[in-house]
């Protein structure tokens, strides 16, 4: 850390160790709570270059950050991705490099990826059903997406892990599947609670369901929750002791779930978030250009961190202007 560097800390002392990088909006999902009609393509491609991205992730190294989160839509659409991690992994203080992944092109370049400092992966799988999975999707890729994280999990990453969004559907089905799936796999499977934003409230009206049934499941099947890392997200993370892997729920809607908030979010046009469901943000760009600006960077992002509120106001129904999560990665 720079001499003069203060930690990245906000107005209410929470401390912050975990930057939520996206690098793209584009995807190549339809997934019905996101995407549903796919991506379209509103204006320029005007993404964070590689060598932005090496700016922007020193100087929140600089200010105690060490560990990057990969996302869009979706990263590894973006054909210098793997230019992009091994740019992240390579820079001083960040001890871990993760991405999340829809899996689209996980079996083709996972080894690659590894190779290039990638530490932590989480691949989106929001139903082991193959037809499920492609009426959510709008993608017949369930068992391509099975093979490259069967893969990585021979590549000695020092976490798999998979994101299922938690919706009525599924749910329904019960959990009794994802439990034979994570017998023998070392895989944490975490349900993500559904979020309503600005584009999906019909959607979340029909499909949401309250985390509290996964909770009462887990709790009648002799599975134990486990404590949290402090540079971990937000999942709250049971186990079983016949199980390899874990099942993990992040309940955005819990009372208390934004009190140990210790993560970061920076758009794909390099635009500080302070919430996911917030306003607007703090631009960094125009200080990404040249490396003599580090200090600059530094000092605007410890000034928009007094602009953090304590918590999101999903409870009463407000999103931000958040349209659908391909725009920050979720």
């Amino acid at each position: 850390m720079a001499l003069d560097a203060a930690p990245a800390t906000d107005t209410f002392g929470r401390r912050f160790h975990y930057l939520r990088l996206s690098v793209t909006e584009v995807c190549n999902f339809s997934c019905t709570y996101c995407l549903p009609d796919g991506w379209k393509k509103s204006g320029p491609l005007s993404f964070l270059t590689v060598d932005e991205i090496r700016r922007l992730v020193a100087g929140f190294s600089n200010l105690g950050l060490s560990k990057v989160r990969l996302t869009g839509g979706e990263p590894t659409v973006r054909k210098d991705f793997n230019d992009i991690v091994g740019t992240v992994a390579a820079s001083p203080g960040v001890a871990k490099v993760a991405v999340t992944t829809n899996g689209w092109n996980l079996a083709r370049h996972v080894s690659d990826w590894r190779a290039s400092g990638l530490s932590h992966i989480n691949v989106s799988i929001d139903s082991i059903d193959p037809e499920v999975f492609r009426q959510i999707t709008g993608h017949d890729k369930l068992n391509q997406v099975l093979t490259g994280l069967d893969m990585a999990l021979s590549e000695g990453f020092s976490a798999v892990k998979v994101n299922a969004v938690l919706l009525r559907q599924t749910a329904e089905a019960g959990f009794d599947g994802w439990a034979r799936f994570v017998r023998d796999r070392p895989v944490t499977v975490r349900f993500i609670e559904l979020m309503k934003t600005t584009d999906n409230h019909d959607y979340f009206a029909a499909h949401h369901v309250k985390a509290q049934g996964l909770r009462d499941w887990l709790d009648n099947n002799g599975w134990t929750a486990g404590p949290r890392a402090v540079d971990a997200g937000p999942a709250l993370e049971y186990r079983h002791p016949d199980h390899a892997g874990s099942i993990g729920l992040i309940a955005p809607y819990s009372p208390g779930f934004c009190d140990s908030c210790n993560r970061l979010r920076v758009t794909s046009r390099g635009k500080l978030r302070l919430c996911l469901f917030g306003d607007g943000g703090v631009d960094l760009r125009d200080l990404l250009q040249d490396d003599d600006d580090c200090d600059l960077l530094n000092a605007r992002i410890v000034s928009g961190l007094t602009g953090k509120s304590w918590g999101h106001q999903l409870a009463q129904g407000l999103s931000g202007d958040l349209k659908n999560l391909a725009q920050l990665g979720g």
